[in-house]
């Protein structure tokens, strides 16, 4: 056992969080009950984590904007950013579209809805968007209770405009932004010392999901499922292999280094909760600091490519399911809708359920339809939360390379020094 326990302390965290996610399930399938009643352990954890978020990103904002140095070059970071944005999102709603057209998972389902789900979907269609609302939300009154309720938007807007008027004092400013990259520093040792527990938190959450929906609850949904993870996959090993290769980026090498933000990512189905190591593991690859800070919290609210491939998806699988055939300019007309309604979805409560509902209505499909996908919603948001991380890292990078400000690190960068690298070893 001594020596088990300590081969165990040696692993990587990524492997320790693999091996728990198996026992999890394992545990979950076998001993369902049990698997439920540790539902608490995970959400323990989860709280653990979340209680950092807010001053991470305030912290990490208002150092990644002072950062800068001038208005200049942020306006800069900031129209590269957003370019790229929309590049990613774009590719993540065709794809999600095109996938679900190819495959039609929901040929031929026909599930009706408990009174639960019932329920949530009602709920969620009462809540359409208010483009003018919307806009005028992003504006906090009180940042105080913005920070209480953890509304990413309104912080990461108050967080910038902070940032922006730190760097314009000049030397008077220089203090507090020093101050905020102290206290983002305090913030991550706080998250080390918490994800030392990311192993027995996710192994229990697995429990508890596999316990509480069991294997065979996902068998008639299971095509819906794989095209998800299908075009999710497709999308990563295109657009975002893509965008790197263009920059003679290895995106093996990405995909190495923030292995476990996006392991962390995918088994808690809350990227946020991995900023911390995402943005240290991004550093010892070669993005600065200022750079990272400030793409990847903007990017949890304009930059959810995976959770905008899976909107795209859920509602023409929606329509396939009522037998409804959607016409390529009806299609054309949710994604132009679904472009702008998924920015800013992590602000809202139930933010996926809401912007589909919307998106139905829009085309005059059966907003009840909600009902059949709440059921695998837990194993779908796995797999798009973890997309978003990815994303949001590869945005980052992108940027940094973008600007000519991407270091050394454990970077490889042209086509030639890609096959060496896979000789040498890459710190984790």
């Amino acid at each position: 056992m001594a020596t088990f326990m300590q081969r165990l302390t040696k692993m990587t965290l990524s492997t320790q969080i693999i091996i728990a996610m198996f026992i999890g399930i394992v545990f979950g399938y076998f001993f369902p009950t049990q698997g439920v009643a540790l539902k608490v352990i995970g959400d323990m954890f989860i709280r653990g984590i979340k209680m950092i978020v807010v001053p991470l990103i305030f912290s990490c904002l208002v150092y990644g904007v002072a950062g800068t140095g001038d208005f200049k070059k942020l306006g800069r970071l900031g129209v590269k950013t957003l370019v790229w944005f929309e590049i990613a999102t774009t590719g993540a709603l065709l794809i999600g579209m095109g996938f679900v057209n190819i495959f039609q998972p929901g040929k031929g389902l026909n599930l009706v809805a408990s009174g639960a789900d019932a329920a949530v979907v009602s709920a969620a269609s009462q809540r359409s968007i208010n483009w003018l609302q919307f806009l005028m939300n992003m504006i906090p009154t009180n940042i105080v209770d913005a920070m209480a309720r953890q509304d990413m938007l309104q912080i990461v807007v108050f967080s910038t405009i902070f940032g922006m008027a730190t760097a314009a004092v000049a030397k008077e400013g220089e203090s507090v932004a020093k101050l905020a990259e102290n206290i983002a520093k305090i913030m991550f040792k706080f998250v080390a010392y918490v994800m030392k527990l990311a192993p027995i938190g996710i192994g229990a959450m697995m429990a508890y999901t596999v316990g509480k929906y069991g294997l065979r609850t996902l068998i008639p949904l299971m095509k819906l499922i794989l095209t998800v993870y299908a075009s999710l996959a497709f999308f990563v090993f295109t657009v975002l292999w893509a965008a790197l290769a263009y920059f003679k980026i290895s995106f093996w090498q990405v995909l190495k280094k923030v292995k476990e933000p996006f392991l962390i990512g995918f088994t808690t189905t809350t990227g946020e909760v991995a900023i911390p190591i995402a943005i240290k593991r991004l550093e010892e690859f070669g993005v600065p600091k200022h750079i990272s800070s400030l793409v990847i919290p903007i990017g949890y609210t304009l930059n959810m490519d995976g959770s905008t491939l899976y909107i795209s998806a859920a509602v023409v699988f929606i329509a396939q399911v009522y037998g409804i055939h959607l016409a390529l300019a009806q299609q054309l007309s949710i994604i132009l809708v679904l472009l702008l309604a998924t920015k800013g979805i992590a602000a809202v409560p139930s933010g996926a359920l809401v912007v589909i509902a919307g998106a139905l209505a829009t085309v005059g499909l059966p907003v009840e339809g909600l009902a059949l996908i709440i059921g695998i919603d837990r194993i779908l948001d796995m797999a798009r939360s973890g997309c978003n991380m990815l994303g949001n890292c590869v945005a980052s990078v992108l940027v940094a390379k973008w600007e000519n400000v991407l270091g050394p690190g454990d970077a490889v960068v042209g086509t030639t020094e890609v096959a060496e690298s896979k000789t040498k070893e890459v710190g984790v």
